[in-house]
């Protein structure tokens, strides 16, 4: 059995209270679609079932109706000749025509009470179904909206992510650089005598430059 038992139950349906039963309401609209365009098939089906019915019936109450007139003619025929009883028989036969003529026609009265209820429900599936389809597309608007919002997000985080850690790769890279100034620096600062040790060796040399003189003195002196 289908989600709905009868053409009615679809058409009283409220939609949006399935939608918010509904677990996930995207399957379950769905389900009601394909539910309707099946069951507007069957009516469209119906519905042409009895326009032929009623075309039939149409042509049968002509074909009757030509029928009571030929009996017609027949006893304004048989009176013309003074055969009375043969015309009362003809009028008898058209009277039996006249009454299966109204009989037909009363048929033809409920065909056409039903081809208008049918036409009048199939307007109100066809709307129902729209609703249905402006819905699902409403459900997927919203989810389209949703992945691009994710998936927007997710691109702003790994930008924020890539500059955070562009940011700390120059950082880095300024602690490098710094770091290999400082051992530039350390290392000239070796390669270059203590300002308290040159004056050092200055003293040093004067007194042996002393000694030296002294010493080329007392050698000319012999």
């Amino acid at each position: 059995m289908g989600m709905f038992s009868r053409l009615t139950d679809i058409i009283n349906s409220n939609i949006s209270t399935m939608l918010d039963k509904a677990e996930d309401p995207q399957k379950m609209l769905r389900l009601i679609i394909q539910e309707m365009e099946d069951t507007l098939v069957e009516v469209r089906a119906s519905t042409a079932k009895v326009l032929a019915d009623k075309k039939q019936l149409i042509r049968k109450i002509e074909h009757l109706e030509e029928q009571a007139e030929d009996w017609q003619a027949k006893a304004e025929l048989a009176l013309s000749r003074e055969r009375e009883d043969l015309a009362r028989l003809a009028l008898v036969e058209k009277k039996h025509l006249q009454e299966s003529i109204k009989q037909q026609q009363k048929e033809l009265g409920l065909v056409d009470d039903s081809l208008l209820q049918l036409q009048q429900e199939i307007e109100q599936l066809e709307l129902k179904l729209s609703e249905s389809r402006n819905r699902q597309a409403g459900l997927l608007a919203r989810q389209t909206t949703a992945k691009n919002r994710h998936a927007v997000r997710q691109q702003l985080d790994n930008e924020r992510a890539l500059k955070t850690r562009e940011k700390f790769e120059q950082f880095q890279a300024k602690i490098d650089q710094l770091e290999a100034r400082a051992e530039v620096f350390g290392k000239e600062g070796d390669n270059n005598p203590d300002l308290n040790k040159q004056f050092a060796e200055l003293s040093a040399d004067a007194e042996i430059a002393d000694e030296l003189d002294k010493l080329k003195a007392k050698l000319e002196q012999k």
